[in-house]
């Protein structure tokens, strides 16, 4: 299959999600070694879950498909430029690369403009959510109990 089949694929996962009332028009297929190992579309409103995007389901996946939770190998293939949630999740999981097709600009005119996020983390905006540290040793020496565990996992 080549770029251009996959991104179809994406796309009919977009539309029966939006078919379906699950979400916005967002699809997402993972594919390892010329292999689909995930497909997935947006479930923001079928799940109640702000975070059930597209990518971030596809990832989560593939994941359990292949065992690992690095995802290097891999290529993302989905509807829309990712947004910051999703662009986090792609870096933690190692994706080797991501082609989309509709910007975020072209996804913004039709309500989902996610340029307001980007604009507190980069300090531009005052963030309207009051985040505020309130430390505790037994929290702390959580840190402590992960830096000395000999068999971790490191990610």
């Amino acid at each position: 299959m080549n770029t251009e089949e996959y991104l179809q694929i994406a796309i009919g996962e977009a539309r029966k999600g939006v078919e379906a009332g699950h979400g916005g028009p967002f699809g997402a297929v993972i594919v390892y070694r010329g292999e689909i190992v995930s497909t997935a579309h947006n479930e923001v409103v079928l799940r109640n879950d702000p975070t059930a995007h597209a990518e971030i389901l596809a990832i989560r996946l593939a994941g359990e498909k292949l065992q690992r939770f690095h995802l290097n190998g891999c290529t993302l293939y989905c509807t829309g430029e990712p947004c910051p949630m999703c662009f986090s999740a792609i870096h933690w999981a190692h994706l080797d690369r991501v082609i989309y097709c509709n910007t975020k600009e072209e996804a913004a005119k039709i309500g989902f403009d996610d340029t307001f996020i980007t604009e507190i983390i980069r300090g531009e905006k005052p963030d309207p959510i009051p985040f505020a540290r309130h430390p505790l040793p037994t929290c702390t020496r959580l840190l402590k109990l992960w830096e000395e565990k000999e068999d971790k996992i490191p990610y």
